[in-house]
């Protein structure tokens, strides 16, 4: 990866594990909040301070912010997993269990129906 000076990311490749492609084009890759920051505000976000919305905003400590495409991220936008998973269906137990984990750390309320969704993603792990 070759980076300007100002250490951003300006040529090299980057898989995107939503959909399986390989990018070669930083203009291709979005950085993604795996819990989208709309959809932790409606979790229970908006009860926060603004030291912690920043701290979730930026965690790079847990699994909150991945590199995909900015296709797939696009697609996906605020939605939570009841409304979209990825479309490479042999990441949907990763990405289950990466917003478990983002949830869990960040106490945010899941819904009856992410609940669900969450659980049918988790059915595709294989232990």
């Amino acid at each position: 990866m070759v980076q300007d000076d100002k250490c951003r990311a300006v040529q090299g490749t980057w898989y995107s594990e939503y959909d399986g492609k390989t990018l070669a084009a930083s203009g291709q890759v979005d950085i993604d909040h795996m819990v989208p920051l709309a959809a932790g505000w409606r979790a229970g976000a908006d009860l926060w301070d603004t030291a912690k919305r920043k701290a979730f905003a930026n965690d790079l400590e847990h699994s909150q912010l991945i590199a995909v495409s900015a296709a797939s991220n696009r697609s996906k936008g605020d939605q939570t997993p009841d409304l979209w998973k990825p479309p490479l269906r042999s990441y949907w137990c990763t990405y289950s269990r990466a917003w478990i984990d983002v949830k869990h750390d960040y106490e945010l309320n899941v819904t009856e129906a992410e609940k669900t969704a969450l659980g049918d993603m988790l059915d595709t792990c294989d232990s």
